[in-house]
């Protein structure tokens, strides 16, 4: 067997045996995190975060190894992607393990464009309203759950020069690959932060100074001439549902993108790139009208 065989060998064979034993020990956690006694009902799927995950692809795999607030628990990648990798300059937390690419398809699903690569990470923890006192433009989603159109918002909102984007922490998908995917990236270089009530976080903003812009299709002008002062949250509302009725009484302004075809809206995560290049304009130009 030659040497770089043996060495696929050796990777695939502690792989697997490590896989199924991180399998049986998550379970026996989860367990514990679920048995909280007399008086205390399991927790809601949105207090369940997973104690890791996999992030794949090598935009988003390259973001989460440079950012410094990220645990990376392990490095797969194959022969093929780790001198991409090299070539990236990327600090790897441990030496990484060589695997086939069929390794990855069963690891991530057949579906998953992984590129060669994956990084079993922990989730990041979420920052409050808080550390967004001194921001200039927000993105806020009142319940936009799809992963991959909060991924896509994300990258948007990374492009644009947005500070951080600020969603629940129900009503809002979990970190997963497939969000960091759409993300390509953006989820490890955009400050996420989550509140408990979206409402009070709106009156919190407003008092650090924020101009708080609802985006609906009915609103009562474009976003435009709705525009003021040079800091701005810009807030987007759920497929379907749009903003809910509190977040739109804590709107200073609820405005419109102004549609010249024969659909009367967009897709949330496209409404969002097109609305960020406005509010970008705008709070470049001084924030005038």
């Amino acid at each position: 067997m030659s040497g770089k065989a043996s060495i696929v060998a050796t990777a695939r064979a502690a792989y697997k045996p490590r896989m199924n034993q991180r399998h049986v020990q998550g379970k026996d956690r989860r367990d514990r995190r679920n048995r909280r006694g007399p008086g205390h009902p399991p927790r809601s799927p949105a207090e369940r975060r997973p104690e890791s995950h996999f992030i794949y692809g090598v935009h988003p795999a390259l973001a989460a190894l440079a950012n410094p607030r990220r645990t990376v628990l392990r490095v797969l990648a194959t022969a093929n992607a780790l001198p991409r990798l090299a070539e990236a300059g990327a600090r790897l937390p441990s030496p990484p393990e060589e695997v086939e690419p069929r390794d990855l398809d069963r690891l991530l699903g057949a579906d998953a464009v992984h590129q060669g690569i994956a990084l079993e990470v922990e989730p990041l923890e979420p920052l409050p309203v808080e550390s967004i006192r001194e921001a200039r433009l927000v993105v806020v989603l009142d319940q936009v759950t799809d992963p991959h159109n909060v991924g896509a918002i994300l990258r948007s909102a990374l492009a644009f020069g947005a500070d951080a984007l600020l969603s629940t922490a129900r009503h809002a998908p979990a970190e997963t690959g497939v969000l960091a995917k759409a993300a390509s990236g953006a989820l490890d270089r955009l400050p996420l932060v989550s509140v408990p009530n979206l409402a009070r976080a709106l009156d919190q903003i407003a008092d650090f100074g924020f101009f708080r812009i609802g985006l609906d299709s009915e609103g009562d002008a474009t976003l435009e001439a709705s525009l003021h002062g040079d800091r701005i949250a810009l807030v987007l509302g759920a497929e379907g549902k749009g903003l809910r009725r509190l977040t739109r009484e804590n709107c200073d302004a609820v405005a419109r993108l102004p549609m010249a075809g024969p659909l009367a809206s967009l897709n949330v995560s496209n409404a969002a790139a097109v609305a960020l290049y406005v509010v970008r304009r705008h709070i470049d130009g001084g924030g005038k009208g």
